[in-house]
């Protein structure tokens, strides 16, 4: 099984797939899933040609289940560490939710020539949390709810959510995949519950802002206009001002989970953008 141990001795798992030689698509999970959420995505990519490579988060999946490090400077930190390993150049860099915060807190910090573009699917940043400087926010009381829920019941709670708003199986008409609910789920119970507490915080309270604003390669922002997890008003919609070389699509009524529900949409977009 692969991994690299970090610094701070966090053993990290990833794959690399594909030719070494070619482009490498580095893809990012969400919350608190792992890299087996871009199976669809991975296939896709290798089938064209390119170099995929996705790594489960400290705390998350087949990694160490970190009681530390599980916030946004740590985690673009691990990730810095993965493509020096791996010497990437060039590489797009995918994040869905709270990867897309990871993708863009990383890119801002990546060495040069590391990276060539990056892609937010269903993205946290800006900032989720409500405040004074963020008025559309989602209040802390949602949050706190998260935590809650989770230490009530981490197995229901991780039920809960992929039966319902993750996906859009909540919304009349929903065509429910049991499949797609249990993978999410065993995705989720593999992690650690400290470390999947604290990034509820992480993927809540951190302010990409500047971030966004300082990153200078191209940047594509694909959101669903029905996600009921990462609402398109204060995400995408704010997001897409703050970036010098971004470019926007939206999807009516498709869902935050939309990379595992409608993969022949996003995946051509996908391409289109890499390619372009």
């Amino acid at each position: 099984m692969p991994t690299i141990t970090t610094k701070d001795g966090t053993e990290i798992f990833y794959k690399d797939w594909g030719p070494k030689d070619a482009q490498p698509i580095v893809f990012h999970h969400g919350w608190p899933l792992s890299a087996d959420d871009w199976d669809n995505q991975m296939m896709f990519f290798l089938g064209e040609g390119f170099r995929v490579i996705a790594h489960d988060r400290r705390g998350h999946g087949r990694s160490s289940q970190t009681d530390t490090g599980n916030e946004m400077d740590t985690y673009a930190a691990d990730v810095a560490e993965l493509t020096d390993h791996l010497d990437l150049k060039g590489a797009v860099h995918v994040g869905h939710s709270t990867g897309g915060g990871e993708v863009i807190h990383y890119v801002a910090r990546a060495k040069p020539g590391r990276v060539a573009k990056a892609v937010l699917i269903g993205a946290v940043p800006p900032i989720m949390v409500q405040s004074d400087a963020n008025p559309g926010g989602l209040p802390l009381s949602v949050f706190d709810g998260f935590r809650s829920a989770q230490i009530a019941s981490r197995s229901q709670f991780f039920l809960d959510v992929a039966s319902g708003p993750f996906y859009g199986f909540n919304r009349e008409g929903a065509n429910v995949s049991q499949g797609a609910i249990w993978n999410w789920w065993r995705q989720g119970m593999m992690g650690g519950t400290k470390a999947h507490y604290d990034c509820i915080k992480a993927f809540s309270e951190t302010d990409f802002t500047e971030d966004m604003k300082s990153v200078d390669v191209p940047v594509f922002l694909m959101h669903g206009e029905d996600d009921q997890i990462v609402p398109i008003a204060d995400s995408a919609l704010l997001g897409i001002k703050l970036l010098k070389h971004g470019s926007i699509k939206t999807y009516p009524g498709l869902p935050h989970g939309m990379c595992t529900t409608h993969p022949d949409v996003v995946n051509p977009d996908l391409l289109a953008f890499i390619k372009e």
